[in-house]
């Protein structure tokens, strides 16, 4: 897949959005929970970059890059929940998220 996907500016729009929203987050989840979620965006992103540069282990990649974009999503909802995030914060997270997991599915079941 070209790094001219979708996927790959899809993603980087949302890393972007993602980093000055954990850099805002309150002070007591700035070691923890502002800190994971960057992490995670990032994980999620060398996966997709990982992935597009091994064509014979992209499968394994991408199924990866599935587990950390989960993570990402589970770790947006614990922010909501702890009130880390704006509900309009949570919603607009939540959105690209599934977009990008659209094209991530269909980017795996294309492979498989």
């Amino acid at each position: 897949m070209s790094s001219e996907s979708p996927i790959f500016s899809q993603t980087y729009d949302f890393v972007r959005w993602l980093l000055p929203l954990a850099a805002k987050m309150p002070r007591e989840h700035r070691g923890g929970l502002a800190r994971r979620i960057p992490e995670a965006a990032f994980a999620f992103q060398n996966a997709l970059i990982a992935a597009a540069k091994s064509p014979e282990e992209t499968v394994h990649i991408l199924r990866q890059a599935d587990v950390a974009l989960a993570e990402l999503r589970l770790l947006l909802r614990l922010a909501r929940d702890l009130q880390a995030l704006s509900f309009k914060q949570y919603e607009e997270g939540a959105r690209r998220s599934v977009e990008i997991g659209r094209l991530l599915g269909g980017w795996l079941r294309a492979r498989e």
